[in-house]
């Protein structure tokens, strides 16, 4: 925006200058030209008066020869002629005297008025010494053009000046009038992009710019709060109800145990299937919990070795997967990876992901199995997800990120919204794909570290435990 107006500005600002100051200097410069013939002219006339009185009145040259020395003394030349057009008398320069010159004396003896001619540098200039129609003779003038250029040259040079100055100013005016209305808004959208990407406090500078950008910023502000206000609401009461809940669920489980430990036949059919229901709830409820959690998450990024993390979770699953008969396995393509995460997220995200696969899994005929992979992809670390379980449909998967949005779960449905919301709130993406062959993947692109600050083997710190399914 601020090159869009300053060139706007700079562009109207040259045409309006261009507009204005070239008709003034070609004015100038021909009212410059019409003073300085006119002034030829005059002189020209004095000799002319000085000579008919020698010519028509055969009055002595006198008058006439100190007209001529003083033509001569301002760097003049001057001729005159008699009727016949001889020569009569001329200054020592004979730049008044030539072919150029008679053509001029003959048109004014026949009672013409010739265009002065340019002659080597000098303007020529002739007048009739007498009556137009019958002079006594004619007089002819040369007059240096230089100071006339030279008076043309400071004209344009003076307007250039003009034009660039203004130009000049233009631009300084138009930056700084960009930058005093697009700034602001750069400043305004920067602080728009932060709180969608998350960043719930953030406010915008109302203290620059127009009056209505001002106002906009206010209102911004005004919406973020009412925004953050609502978001940390939901946040708290999903967090309260979801902890005050652990306790009596907790309770009610240990009721059910004692109970169950005593009956018999329908009773303890009917106490097993209440103790699942107990069993479900109190997952549903620990998920709430870790999302409200993750969502409340604010990381600041630590250098993360992606192949320690993965070997590690791999390691920590191992046993569960062999139990149901899962072969879990890793594999990495390239150079070892660090990743800019929030610590201990990477080790959540991979706990949702292999729990939901190795899941997926077992509940396969003949089991399968479970590989993860990790390389470098572009600017990003890619972590590969795959499992040979059942997959999901097209529509399961356009939902799976949202919090109980994919209806063929088979655990709470929160795991996958965990995962989104750990991935995106440190700047990488999630997606899923299908597993050739049968099965589903999922691929994450982490931010990368910079080799700047890197940290090879930096040790994560470990944050509580998000982990649902």
């Amino acid at each position: 925006m601020t090159r869009r107006i300053a060139w706007t500005l700079l562009v109207l600002t040259s045409v309006l200058l261009a507009l204005a100051v070239v008709p003034l200097a070609v004015s100038l410069t021909a009212r410059e030209r019409v003073a300085y013939r006119d002034s030829q002219r005059a002189t020209t006339r004095v000799i002319a008066a000085a000579a008919e009185e020698h010519l028509s009145d055969h009055k002595p040259a006198t008058t006439m020869r100190q007209e001529l020395d003083t033509a001569a003394r301002a760097g003049d030349c001057a001729a005159v002629y008699d009727a016949s057009a001889r020569l009569v008398a001329s200054t020592p320069c004979t730049a008044a005297q030539g072919a150029e010159a008679e053509e001029l004396v003959e048109e004014v003896l026949a009672g013409h008025e010739p265009e002065p001619p340019e002659n080597e540098g000098r303007l020529l200039a002739a007048e009739p010494a007498g009556e137009v129609r019958q002079p006594a003779g004619a007089v002819v003038l040369a007059r240096s053009a230089d100071p006339l250029d030279a008076r043309i040259a400071a004209i344009w040079g003076w307007s250039a000046a003009i034009g660039f100055a203004g130009l000049g100013a233009s631009v300084l005016l138009s930056v700084r009038l960009a930058r005093w209305v697009s700034r602001p808004l750069s400043t305004l959208d920067a602080s728009a992009r932060r709180l969608g990407e998350g960043a719930l406090d953030e406010r915008a500078d109302v203290g620059a710019g127009p009056p209505e950008v001002r106002r906009l910023a206010a209102t911004f502000n005004t919406m973020a709060a009412r925004t953050e206000t609502l978001v940390h609401g939901h946040r708290a009461v999903i967090a309260d109800v979801s902890h005050q809940l652990r306790t009596p669920l907790t309770a009610l489980r240990l009721r059910l145990d004692l109970l169950a430990a005593g009956a018999e036949g329908d009773t303890a059919a009917e106490l097993a299937a209440a103790q699942g229901e107990i069993a479900r709830l109190s997952r549903l409820v620990d998920g709430l919990l870790a999302v409200a959690r993750a969502e409340q998450a604010t990381p600041r990024p630590t250098a993360v070795r992606v192949d320690q993390v993965v070997s590690e979770r791999v390691a920590a699953w191992s046993p569960v997967a062999e139990e149901r008969g899962v072969r879990l396995t890793a594999r990495s393509e390239g150079p070892a990876l660090t990743a800019a995460l929030g610590a201990g997220h990477l080790e959540q995200i991979l706990d949702n992901l292999i729990a939901n696969a190795v899941d997926a899994v077992d509940a396969v005929p003949g089991g399968g199995s479970v590989t993860l992979d990790h390389s470098a992809v572009g600017g990003s670390a890619r972590v590969l997800v795959r499992d040979d379980g059942p997959g999901m449909t097209v529509e399961a998967k356009a939902v799976a990120f949202r919090r109980f949005g994919n209806p063929e779960a088979r655990g709470s449905g929160l795991g996958l919204a965990i995962v989104h919301r750990l991935v995106t709130v440190n700047g990488g993406t999630a997606e899923l794909e299908d597993t050739p062959g049968g099965g589903l993947t999922v691929v994450l692109d982490l931010p990368l570290w910079p080799e700047r600050g890197h940290e090879r083997g930096a040790a994560p710190r470990s944050l509580p435990d998000l982990k649902t399914t």
